[in-house]
């Protein structure tokens, strides 16, 4: 079982950056593959980034690569996504989720546990 929360959302401008924080309950986490998801209006559920449980394998969405990088601490139970350069179209609601089988995947359908989100907003 892992209980996840973000945190680190805002409204910032055009090229700011912000780091969101995902902390994690119980005791799987460290052996659970972390991902992040954003959802903006109207628009489904997407793939952002992923790291494996021991955080050599990182995977990024293409719209993101270059510009965000995902980290973990498992001895304090947390996860990370930092945003440099952000821009308008990261405007979305972000999510944390645990994948309790370790690997970084893609794919939502993947991942067991997920946070409440939190609301990134990029004006122009």
């Amino acid at each position: 079982q892992v209980h996840l929360v973000e945190s680190g959302g805002g409204l910032v401008q055009a090229g700011d950056s912000l780091k969101l924080s995902c902390a994690a309950s119980g005791r799987d986490f460290s052996t659970s593959a972390l991902g992040w998801f954003r959802q903006a209006p109207g628009k489904e559920r997407e793939f952002v980034a992923a790291i494996s449980w021991n955080g050599d394998i990182t995977y990024y969405a293409d719209s993101v690569k270059g510009r965000f990088s995902i980290s973990r601490r498992n001895a304090h139970n947390m996860g990370y996504l930092q945003m440099n350069s952000l821009k308008p179209e990261d405007t979305a609601v972000y999510y944390c989720a645990a994948d309790i089988q370790g690997l970084a995947t893609k794919g939502l359908a993947n991942y067991d546990y997920w946070g409440q989100g939190t609301q990134v907003t990029v004006s122009s």
